[in-house]
């Protein structure tokens, strides 16, 4: 069976943040599961490269457009392998590929697409086109970059997204093309049954050169956010690759709930004006605060996710931020937070089950486990968890049973059965405890991949190959502080 999962796609006008780090392993764990469900995997991230904001920093940096991309887009890549993000692949839409098979779309769109006259609300730094409506409730100002709108008059091409409400509307009330959580789907359904206007999807070249040139006019460019979706099909080679043929539609996209509306209403309107079938899932995460507040520069707590995985480690990172942001909601970075997940939780409770079953087992009997029974534990909340792409969720499972275990030591006290020299039982305990682990292991590999190794290197073989130390030692406070 193929399986299809993308990310959304990282503007280069910044740095990679801990929002984009969140993104890149979510979808990392729907991938690396699929893989473990024996699926054929296609995993596709990448970065979008057109646009003002672009060509404005660039202008400022004394920088080409291109060179500022090359420049970013490599901060992005190098953050997906820190990350121990599988990607199979890694779309530029600067990438000759995707222009080209963008112009190839925009022509299969044509029937769809009109010239007029855009007369209204511009904001840079969203590179998007505001209503009167949503300006007026902003107090003409964007809440994000905290300028007031530009008012725009030019001539563009639009694309008739009110052809395409209606089936948009009932395929996600209908659950063929599913976006969670509910609240992100009633989020646009009501955006929709609000009415859906047709948008501009280009700019004279001569305000904006940065972008690709429509098809048949060398005047206009394309709209970025209209170009930059088609990406999800590009990178698949459409039209004509077998690798489309084979993956689309996508089986989850993963994306941010501040550009819901382009993956839930732009972005299916062209899949159905070029008479393809819609994603199969949409899921929307939230946005991650530093204790409680937003992060931003002028406050001073922006948490870059290099400085975390460099103090602690990249599966304490891929951990904290999957078992503690809620995976429906928007959530909170503390670092004492993640000082505590880690003592408590990985130091004291898994770390520590490793530990002991490991030192018990060569102690006792020379290192040697003997036959162990089939870990039976039932793991289908586990998968269901995955399934709706409740990633805290999936995690409390395993830890559940990660207790489950820990109480099972302290109940049969197995250095009380060695000093009884019962050494049958002794042997049926202590297998059954690393049996455990190794099934343990094997749910952690998709959230945690470099700790499920370790744990199943110590136990697979039937004979201790103890690991130096311990898997996650534990830290005081001055520990912590020289990380």
């Amino acid at each position: 069976m193929n399986y299809y999962v993308t990310s959304s796609i990282p503007y280069v006008n910044g740095n990679p943040h801990i929002g984009h780090a969140l993104e890149f392993i979510m979808a990392d764990v729907l991938a690396r599961s699929a893989r473990k469900q024996g699926k054929n995997v296609i995993f596709s991230t990448g970065t979008d490269e057109h646009g003002d904001k672009i060509a404005q920093t660039a202008a400022k940096l004394k920088k080409t457009p291109k060179a500022l991309s090359d420049e970013k887009s490599k901060l992005f890549r190098d953050l997906a392998k820190l990350l121990n993000i599988s990607n199979d692949r890694f779309i530029r839409t600067t990438d000759a590929g995707h222009e080209e098979r963008a112009k190839i779309i925009w022509k299969q769109l044509e029937k769809d697409i009109y010239k007029s006259k855009y007369i209204g609300l511009y904001c840079t730094g969203c590179e998007e086109f505001v209503t009167e409506s949503v300006a007026k409730a902003n107090n003409n100002t964007c809440p994000n970059h905290k300028k007031p709108y530009e008012r725009l008059e030019e001539d563009n091409y639009f694309f008739k997204i009110s052809n395409y409400a209606d089936q948009i509307r009932a395929a996600i009330t209908a659950g063929t093309f599913e976006i969670i959580p509910k609240t992100r789907k009633n989020e646009i359904l009501s955006l929709i049954s609000e009415g859906l206007e047709d948008i501009s999807i280009s700019r004279p070249k001569s305000k904006l050169s940065w972008g690709i040139a429509v098809p048949g006019d060398p005047n206009q460019v394309m709209y970025v956010w209209f170009e930059a979706v088609m990406n999800y099909i590009t990178v698949l080679g459409y039209p004509e690759h077998a690798d489309f043929k084979k993956f689309w539609p996508a089986n989850v996209q993963v994306i941010g709930k501040d550009i819901l509306r382009h993956h839930s209403a732009i972005w299916p309107s062209i899949l159905l004006g070029l008479g393809l079938p819609l994603p199969e899932k949409l899921f929307v995460h939230g946005f991650v605060n530093m204790d409680s507040h937003k992060m931003s520069k002028s406050l001073g707590n922006v948490v870059d996710p290099v400085e975390v995985v460099k103090k602690y480690s990249v599966d304490v990172f891929r951990y904290y931020m999957l078992r503690h942001i809620p995976s429906y909601d928007d959530g909170n970075f503390s670092w004492q937070g993640l000082e505590d997940a880690y003592n408590n939780e990985l130091a004291n409770e898994l770390g520590n089950a490793v530990h002991r079953t490991s030192v018990m087992i060569s102690n006792y009997q020379n290192g040697i486990i003997g036959e162990m029974p089939e870990a039976n534990h039932d793991t289908t909340s586990y998968w269901e968890a995955i399934e709706r792409c409740k990633y805290d969720r999936a995690l409390d499972h395993v830890w559940e049973q990660i207790k489950g275990l820990n109480q099972y030591i302290e109940q049969e006290k197995p250095w009380t059965i060695a000093k009884e020299d019962d050494s049958e039982h002794l042997q049926e305990v202590l297998a059954y405890q690393a049996s455990n682990l190794i099934q343990i292991a094997d749910l952690l590999e998709p959230f945690m991949p470099e700790t499920a190794v370790k744990i199943k290197h110590v136990f697979e073989e039937g004979v201790i190959r103890p690991i130096k130390g311990t898997l996650f030692p534990k830290l005081d406070k001055s520990d912590s502080e020289k990380k």
